[in-house]
């Protein structure tokens, strides 16, 4: 036997429930324990004050400190902050407080926080209970399972069985069928009824009286254990003992400020503790060690096994019934000031803002997410979750309000009512239908207690997505894409709006039921192309966000062609950057849209990516080529040569070799001389590059440049050829100016260039080839090749008279030569110049010139005996002085080497002697180093270290085990 648990339904409802999406923001907006402003949320429980009358916890005084909250607010206060029923006027509110109610009071007709939550079914009528006694009244109701018992005036209690059949309009129909009913045998009303289910006991109050009654026959315990002079009382939903044969009842006396706390069994009781408290109580509520107490003046929250008491808020009790309700683990509701339920923990503190109620409220109960109210004329249902009123049944002459295990009871003094709560879904569905988004979310996160964790996902991931369809629709977009996210949503349901988006090859097939009651995007938008381009555009920034994610998992190629069928529609840049990555775009599908689209050059990426590099390059060739229209780059025929320079395929470079060098040989050639190294050695054999060159000259040139100079080729034929490609352009370009004096131009200096830093041509070749052609430097840089200085620098000096060429021949002719062999050179001109005859004095000037610009060049004592003698010292000067200091720095720099190398010498003697003047003894027990044999033999090699290896293992090994120098 277990013993029952009364109101089980309602533990679930602790603590502040999780909120959705942008609801959050709202929840605190009616509430007078609300916040300062309305998008500000509670951070913390806030804890009442009992040496204060309750203010907001949330409000904010304006003269305290930033952060710090005031609990305190005069019965007086909250009821100016409460408008009087029906009354929905702005008024001024006092500054730092939140007018309770404004979210419905102010800026919203009440149909549209409207929530059909329950409806309101009969359950015993009139008839049924006193047939025709006009006199006799329903006192109290109590409900166990199917069993339902009523107390009357007349001192009789009622017993019914309650049938349930549930309508398909998700509500349902109760039957009472009359079991039996009894006489208590006293002549006061029967005031209060519960139930104990484990003890098969009902304990009634009567006449001051706690009686034992048998549930199923109504009949008092043999025993007659009953309780005195208790005015009301509670039974421990939470009970502190581990007894499963006894019920916890907290007892308030009639007569002395006292709380009795009794253990009845099946046919006794025992009291286990009395509490005395500073008023007299009138209402309680039990939960473990705590009892929430209603005072004459205010509410208190008592621990009646330590004694330790923690005040409320206060209230008259002259002006209005209280109201104190276990709604859950170590959570009451109470009717405080104002028209206000106030939730509070067995700590003293509120962790969920109030709701407002009307003033005369004589009865509350929890269906979460709801609290009910009853008042004279009204039954009011407010959400648990934003404190906003979702329900008024019209409720006339109504004095019992009360919730057993989940089902709510009401009833009037002849009748008992149920208000069957709807499906939870259906009431969310409702709210979406209306466009009531946030309510629904915050209605949806709320029910996640009270509906299995698998069942419950996959209800909110839908709820979401229609709910973010419902944003969509309004052109809220990033609302919706939120609820998408959070919703995994199958973006192919959004895609599927837009005609013609999804490939034709997809399966997908809309949700069902639907998500939306939207055919297309043109029916959503209806035909508004603003609105239209609008929701592509968020569609585009959608898919791109999500390709890269889990949500494309297993629909990539739907995402990925819907993205570039957009794209390419809204002639968009990111199209060529969606080709030019990793993509899933389907090939057929694509095509198609793209050639609609004009877009040719991405659909040359698409074959590109799809490995189709031939149909590719035709199509952009024939944009290049006027064939087919497509702006997108106006740089595309360089694209192609870049295209082909970095392409694998051999075959396809030959293919469209001929069109880019027809094109522009200077740039086509680039397919040629910019490839990768690894590419040009192994793919494309140079040889057969120049053959195809051939018929483009200026092409072939820059090949052979780039085998020549870029890759440093070692080969006769390229080198030869080059040289002979400039002569000949050279030539040409010398018929064209009808002179052969012309300045050099820039091929006669690349020809020049390359005849005197390659050493691989056929000089005696050119040679035959330029003579007679009119360019002497070049022909006496073809003699230096031949080692014939003298008649190269003859043609230099006396045939064509350019002395800074004789020069600068003998600078590049000795470079990388030893100093004797510059020296000889220019000894050789000097003798070329002062041999001429004496009708060529500016010789004569170019020798004094030369000897005075290279001075070291020259060997002075030789250079002294070939002067004339009429020549003065001071014509020489430079040189002479060059010369003399020269051979002072020759001679003192052998001079300081000599003086280093005795000073060397010196330290290696030093040390050897040094190293013989120590003895060595040699033993069998003495080990190589090296080897670790003895030494057999007295011939050894010893390191500065001391160390002593075999002469065999030091040949062997030409490091030593330590730094050192082997001696």
């Amino acid at each position: 036997m277990t013993k029952r648990k009364k109101g089980t339904g309602n533990d679930e409802m602790n603590g502040i429930s999780s909120l959705a999406g942008r609801g959050q923001s709202e929840i605190h907006r009616a509430a007078t324990i609300g916040c300062a402003s309305s998008d500000v949320q509670c951070q913390k429980p806030q804890r009442f004050s009992g040496l204060q009358p309750l203010e907001s916890a949330h409000t904010r005084d304006p003269r305290l400190s930033p952060g710090r909250s005031r609990c305190g607010l005069d019965s007086g206060s909250l009821a100016r902050l409460s408008p009087a029923p029906g009354q929905c006027e702005s008024r001024a509110v006092p500054e730092g407080q939140v007018e309770v109610g404004a979210l419905t009071a102010r800026g919203r007709a009440a149909d549209m926080m409207s929530v059909k939550a329950f409806t309101l079914v009969s359950a015993v009528e009139r008839e049924l209970l006193m047939h025709d006694q006009e006199r006799v009244n329903i006192e109290c109701v109590e409900c166990c399972g199917r069993n339902l018992y009523v107390g009357t005036s007349d001192c009789f209690i009622y017993h019914f069985l309650l049938e349930e059949k549930a309508l398909p309009s998700g509500t349902a129909a109760f039957t009472a069928t009359k079991q039996l009913h009894r006489h208590l045998g006293f002549k006061k009303p029967v005031s209060e009824l519960r139930a104990a289910s484990a003890l098969d006991r009902l304990l009634v109050l009567c006449d001051s009286c706690i009686s034992l009654v048998s549930m199923h026959s109504l009949e008092p315990v043999p025993s007659g254990a009953r309780i005195k002079g208790a005015s009301t009382f509670a039974l421990n939903e939470n009970p502190v003992g581990g007894d499963p044969f006894c019920v916890e009842v907290c007892i308030l006396s009639v007569k002395r400020r006292t709380i009795q706390v009794f253990l009845v069994y099946e046919d006794r009781v025992q009291i286990v503790k009395e509490v005395s408290t500073p008023e007299q109580p009138l209402a309680v509520a039990v939960d473990g060690h705590f009892l929430c107490l209603a005072l004459s003046t205010q509410y208190i929250i008592l621990n009646y096994n330590t004694g330790f008491s923690q005040d409320l808020f206060p209230y008259c009790s002259e002006e209005k019934r209280p109201i104190v309700k276990r709604i859950g683990r170590q959570e009451f509701l109470l009717a405080g000031p104002g028209g206000l339920g106030m939730f509070a923990t067995v700590a003293g503190i509120s962790q969920r803002a109030p709701v407002h109620w009307s003033e005369n409220v004589i009865g509350a109960a929890v269906c979460f997410p709801y609290v009910i109210a009853l008042d004279n004329e009204f039954i009011t249902v407010h959400s648990m979750l934003d404190q906003q009123q979702k329900q008024t049944l019209p409720f006339k002459e109504g004095h019992i309000l009360q919730d057993f295990e989940g089902r709510v009871i009401v009833a009037t003094s002849k009748g008992v009512y149920i208000l069957v709560p709807l499906p939870l879904e259906k009431q969310i569905q409702d709210l979406l239908a209306s466009r009531r988004v946030e309510e629904a979310l915050v209605l949806a996160k709320g029910a996640r207690r009270n509906i299995p964790k698998e069942k419950f996902q996959v209800m909110y991931r839908r709820i979401l997505q229609q709910a973010g369809f419902i944003q969509f629709a309004q052109l809220q977009f990033l609302e919706a894409k939120e609820l998408f996210r959070s919703g995994q949503l199958d973006v192919r349901e959004l895609i599927s709006l837009h005609p013609f988006l999804l490939p034709t090859s997809s399966s997908f097939t809309r949700s069902h039921p639907p998500l939306h009651e939207y055919a297309d995007l043109n029916q959503l938008t209806q035909g508004d192309q603003e609105k239209m381009a609008k929701c592509k555009r968020f569609l585009m920034s959608y898919l791109n966000e999500v390709r890269s994610t889990e949500v494309a998992n297993g629909y990539k190629e739907d995402i990925d062609t819907a993205l570039l069928k957009l794209y390419a529609e809204a002639d968009h840049d990111s199209l060529l950057d969606l080709l030019v990555t990793e993509n899933f775009c389907l090939l057929t599908d694509s095509v198609a849209w793209l050639e609609k689209h004009r877009k040719y050059f991405a659909l040359g990426l698409l074959y590109h990516y799809n490995k189709q590099d031939a149909t590719a390059v035709q199509l952009w060739v024939n944009i290049v080529n006027g064939n087919i229209q497509d702006s997108t780059r106006s740089d595309l025929y360089e694209y192609i040569v870049d295209f082909l320079t970095y392409c694998s395929d051999q075959q396809l470079v030959w293919t469209y070799a001929d069109w880019v060098l027809q094109k522009s040989e200077e740039v086509g050639v680039q397919v040629f001389t910019k490839r990768p190294v690894g590419e040009q050695q192994n793919s494309f054999n140079p040889d057969d590059v120049i053959s195809r060159l051939k018929k483009y000259p200026r092409a072939l040139v820059k090949y052979l440049e780039h085998l020549v100079v870029d890759r440093s080729m070692q080969k006769e034929e390229y080198h030869t050829h080059l040289a002979v490609l400039y002569l000949e352009e050279l030539l040409q370009q010398r018929e064209a100016t009808s002179s052969s004096d012309a300045m050099a131009t820039e091929t006669q200096t690349k020809l020049r260039r390359l005849l005197q830093k390659s050493d691989l041509y056929r000089v005696h070749f050119l040679i035959e080839r330029i003579q007679g052609a009119g360019l002497p430097v070049e022909r006496a840089i073809l003699h230096g090749k031949l080692g014939e200085h003298e008649q190269a620098l003859g043609v230099l000096v006396h045939e064509l008279g350019d002395t800074a060429a004789a020069e600068d021949y003998c600078l590049w002719s000795s470079e990388g030569q030893d100093a004797p062999c510059r020296r000889r050179l220019f000894h050789m001109l000097l003798a070329m110049y002062l041999q001429a005859k004496p009708s060529a004095p500016e010789l004569t000037v170019a020798a004094v010139d030369l000897l005075n610009r290279h001075a070291t060049e020259f060997d002075a004592a030789q250079v002294l005996q070939l002067l004339p003698d009429s020549w003065s010292i001071q014509l020489l000067c430079p040189f002479l002085t060059g010369a003399v200091r020269s051979s002072i720095h020759a001679r003192r720099t052998a001079q300081l080497a000599l003086g280093l190398a005795r000073s060397e010498n010196l330290l290696y003697t030093y040390d050897k002697m040094k190293l013989k003047g120590s003895a060595i003894q040699l033993s069998d027990r003495k080990l190589c180093q090296l080897c670790q044999h003895p030494f057999l033999e007295p011939v050894f090699i010893r390191y500065p270290n001391g160390g002593l290896v075999h002469t065999h293992c030091a040949a062997s090994r030409h490091s030593s085990p330590t730094p050192g120098t082997r001696t």
